[in-house]
């Protein structure tokens, strides 16, 4: 069988969710070709050939272009199967199925994807009328990568003074162990996670780094669900390649319970932590099930600082919760902590969304706080109680924007945030500090999965 496996986003790194099925696939000899739409266009040669084209979705963004390509996919594959997988699929089963899917998978879905072509090969019928979700363990293959764009044309790490590094991207594990309500891991998960062999991570690492890599990305929601595994790993990854970088994401909790660790990942060549702090106000934390406070965070900060491990946090600023206080407190609070260039701008704007299936829907009466669900924005709509903190949240979405293309620094678009709050709230706005924090290693391409797709990634369809 001819298949074709399509990537429409996954925050510019060359992605472990299309290179694990294609190694199943062509395992059991079937044809595999990789389309990576964030750096190429859907190709009429590729897909008029294809007996079954399977679309990755494992976040909003790429969800909304998943629907964008969908009809052209149809177009341009008129007799193939077309499959949607990921954890946005499940969730979005009817959505779909609308737009020609035939079959949905969700959790960890190769082994299901490998029946369904071998069925297809075998000439029967394969057209689903729910969506399969699996969680039993599989055995993962070393990706193949070998139909996929080359690493440097990915996102790459930012070190400071124009200094750059190519960068590979794997997983060590999936899943994730926690129930945060807002989190789109967790309808499908529903608190389990499955660990990739450490000798399948290495061989995966071993081929991105003779392919150029120098710092890895590690993918897992949460690397710390399995310090066991996770210190094993990285210990392996450092005594083969002592110079390669990493970084990793860790739960704020995660960061404290397991502080003895940090000297580990520092000795091995961590960089920064990427942890999803959500909020600082209590209020929010609790709604969101978060298993961390205002205070945990800055003690995160303060054990990553100790051992040299810089902290990239990430938002959810706007929530139906939030109040322009809570916002002006939240930008006070990385002023304070110095970690105003830690943060990308865009984190400022983001907002709450709530897919089908979102834990939050199970919290009384959280449903009188939105609307029906659109299936056009992938969630259910809400506006907040307080005008003003909406047309804020537009305000800083519309600043985030023409500062990209200003190439404004994060200190100076934190300046404007700084600003439009405080006139927000009515009140005159203090002058920050000099000493906002110093510049971290980042990649170029901004943390966040939950942004409308810009007009450049639609434009092709």
């Amino acid at each position: 069988m001819n298949v074709v496996l399509i990537n429409p986003y996954e925050l510019g790194r060359q992605p472990f969710a299309l290179a694990q099925p294609a190694a199943w696939l062509k395992e059991s000899g079937h044809r595999v070709d990789c389309l990576d739409l964030s750096l190429q266009q859907l190709d009429a040669a590729i897909l008029g050939g294809a007996d079954c084209v399977a679309i990755y979705v494992g976040m909003h963004t790429a969800t909304r272009i998943a629907m964008a390509a969908m009809p052209r996919v149809r177009e341009l594959a008129p007799r193939a199967h077309i499959s949607v997988y990921g954890l946005y699929a499940p969730m979005n089963d009817d959505l779909f199925r609308s737009l020609g899917a035939q079959s949905i998978f969700g959790g960890e879905v190769e082994a299901n994807l490998l029946s369904l072509i071998d069925a297809l090969a075998r000439g029967e019928d394969s057209v689903q009328t729910e969506a399969l979700v699996s969680l039993s363990k599989v055995e993962f293959r070393v990706p193949d990568r070998s139909t996929l764009p080359e690493l440097e044309r990915y996102a790459h790490l930012r070190l400071g003074g124009g200094v750059t590094r190519v960068v590979g991207f794997t997983e060590g594990s999936r899943g994730c162990k926690h129930l945060c309500r807002h989190c789109p891991v967790v309808p499908i998960y529903q608190g389990k996670f499955r660990i990739v062999p450490r000798d399948i991570v290495m061989a995966d690492i071993r081929q991105q780094v003779a392919a150029g890599a120098e710092h890895i990305s590690f993918g897992d929601p949460d690397f710390l669900n399995g310090p066991t595994h996770a210190i094993r790993l990285v210990t392996a990854l450092h005594a083969e390649f002592p110079e390669l970088t990493y970084d990793v994401i860790i739960k704020v909790e995660h960061i404290i319970k397991s502080r003895e660790l940090l000297p580990t990942l520092k000795e091995t060549g961590c960089l920064f932590v990427v942890s999803a702090v959500e909020a600082v106000d209590e209020a929010v934390l609790a709604h969101l099930d978060k298993n961390h406070t205002g205070e945990d965070f800055d003690r995160a900060v303060a054990l990553l600082r100790e051992v040299g491990i810089a902290f990239a946090p990430t938002f959810v600023a706007f929530t139906p919760w939030i109040t322009l206080e809570g916002f002006v407190e939240l930008l006070q609070r990385l002023v304070t902590l110095r970690l105003v260039e830690s943060v990308p701008p865009i984190q400022f704007a983001i907002r709450l969304l709530v897919p089908s299936g979102s834990y939050l829907l199970r919290v009384e009466g959280f449903l009188d706080l939105v609307e029906a669900y659109d299936p056009q924005l992938l969630g259910y709509p809400w506006k907040h109680s307080d005008p003003k903190v909406d047309e804020l949240q537009r305000e800083i979405q519309a600043l985030v924007e023409a500062s990209e293309a200003q190439g404004l620094s994060r200190r100076e678009v934190f300046a404007q945030v700084w600003s439009l709050s405080h006139r927000a709230l009515g009140q005159c706005v203090p002058k920050l500090p000099s000493d906002l924090g110093d510049e971290i290693p980042h990649m170029s391409e901004p943390w966040y999965c939950c942004a409308e797709p810009s007009d450049q990634q639609l434009q092709q369809f």
